[in-house]
């Protein structure tokens, strides 16, 4: 058996929640020019449902890339992937799409938001390509922003706001579909440390409720708050361990 799926198999065994995500052998490689980039090398792994994973590694690691197949955004070139028994191998963009937009929330270093948008419609905006939309979309969207501390703020524009904030409102945008898992990349890296520990206190109480999180960060007291820690290194897995989150700085 190889490394890779005996680490895979382990976590299937442990008894604690149901997988959620499988991947078996994934491989991907990119075209740069002349240069072919291998940024998944056969890569095994199991996450279960309502886990909070921590993903390091250098810059080209493969980390981003994992994270982008998990989300639909990319499709791997060989293996098999499974999120909530489903095959995201093989589908149509626009089944892709679908899978996205029921399933998963991203959230990203710079906050995507719309200039000349208010908070409470930047929330809102994702329900306006869900099918069948909910009997009333602003209300789904303020709940949203109440759910991330930001009832208050629903008429502010982004200028208005400050970066954690705008954060939250990101969080809040990505959570109005109901997502399962949450996709989250380098969220803290344009944050100060006092914004960041916010951010993720919000983040651990969003996991406490159910919500299964991976978190791409390049920063280990970013990663303490994982409950696992997978590090990736040349396209594989270099180590994957449960460790036992640092919250002490306070409660969500």
């Amino acid at each position: 058996m190889r490394a890779e799926d005996a680490r895979a198999v382990q976590g299937a065994e442990t008894g604690k929640a149901p997988i959620l995500i499988r991947a078996r052998h994934l491989s991907k490689t990119y075209k740069m020019g002349e240069t072919e980039v291998r940024a998944l090398d056969d890569v095994s792994l199991d996450i279960e449902d309502g886990d909070f994973v921590a993903i390091m590694g250098a810059s080209g690691s493969g980390k981003s890339t994992f994270m982008n197949l998990v989300g639909a955004l990319d499709v791997p070139d060989a293996g098999t992937l499974e999120v909530g028994g489903k095959s995201l191998v093989g589908l149509s963009a626009d089944e892709l799409a679908t899978f996205r937009n029921r399933t998963v929330g991203f959230v990203f270093q710079q906050f995507n938001l719309l200039p000349r948008t208010i908070a409470l419609d930047q929330v809102m905006l994702p329900l306006l390509y869900t099918d069948p939309r909910p009997a009333d979309p602003r209300a789904e969207a303020r709940m949203r922003l109440e759910q991330v501390g930001l009832g208050e703020r629903a008429h502010h524009l982004p200028r208005q706001l400050s970066g954690g904030q705008q954060q939250r409102v990101a969080i809040a945008r990505a959570l109005v579909n109901n997502p399962k898992i949450l996709l989250a990349d380098e969220p803290t890296g344009a944050l100060d440390s006092k914004t960041s520990t916010e951010i993720m206190q919000l983040f651990t109480a969003l996991n406490g409720q159910g919500i299964t999180l991976i978190i791409v960060t390049h920063e280990p007291d970013i990663a303490l708050w994982a409950k696992r820690r997978i590090v990736f290194r040349d396209g594989r897995v270099i180590d994957d361990k449960r460790q036992n989150p640092d919250r002490g700085t306070g409660s969500p």
